[in-house]
């Protein structure tokens, strides 16, 4: 069972085993918000709730300058699986600068690309094909890529993550 990390500011910060979180709570350095009420843990001290999301009570800093690393997965997530030259499902990769062009692996060369797509396109650039791409790439931001285990939510996550309206 994983549990859901907030930081003192409701922003997601980590996910974190079961027993780290009770670890936390019991220490008093964090507060359970949402609880598994259907599996308690049973200890020699009594039960306990199973912490789903837990608050921390203390504000942690996260450094601005923590990049994500560049990969095949989180060009995909970015994308949001959608091919960034027809729209349709993305399964591939595709730098729009060439690798044999000079074109490197980083977060604003790679786009989420379809097979047929990448197929087509080659060893050209987007413009030689009179193509255009529907999003520019760009690194990801927010705190949610900061956050390993968030790709694949728990159902009881969904109040925490999604951003509030304003």
């Amino acid at each position: 069972m994983r549990t859901l990390v907030l930081n003192a500011g409701f922003e997601p910060l980590a996910v974190v085993s079961f027993k780290r979180a009770l670890v936390l709570v019991m220490n008093d350095k964090a507060t359970i918000l949402a609880a598994d009420d259907d599996n308690p843990v049973f200890g020699s001290f009594g039960a306990y709730d199973r912490p789903s999301v837990i608050l921390l009570t203390r504000y942690v800093r996260i450094p601005q300058g923590r990049m994500v690393p560049v990969s095949r997965r989180g060009v995909l997530r970015r994308d949001g699986h959608r091919c960034a030259y027809c729209g349709a499902n993305a399964t591939t990769i595709d730098h729009v600068l060439p690798r044999s062009r000079g074109g490197e692996d980083s977060w604003e060369n790679l786009v989420a690309c379809c097979l047929r797509c990448n197929n087509v396109k080659g060893d050209r650039t987007p413009a030689e094909m009179h193509w255009e791409l529907k999003v520019r790439p760009r690194p990801p931001h927010g705190s949610a890529w900061l956050v390993r285990g968030i790709e694949s939510p728990l159902p009881q996550w969904d109040d925490f993550l999604t951003p509030v309206a304003a």
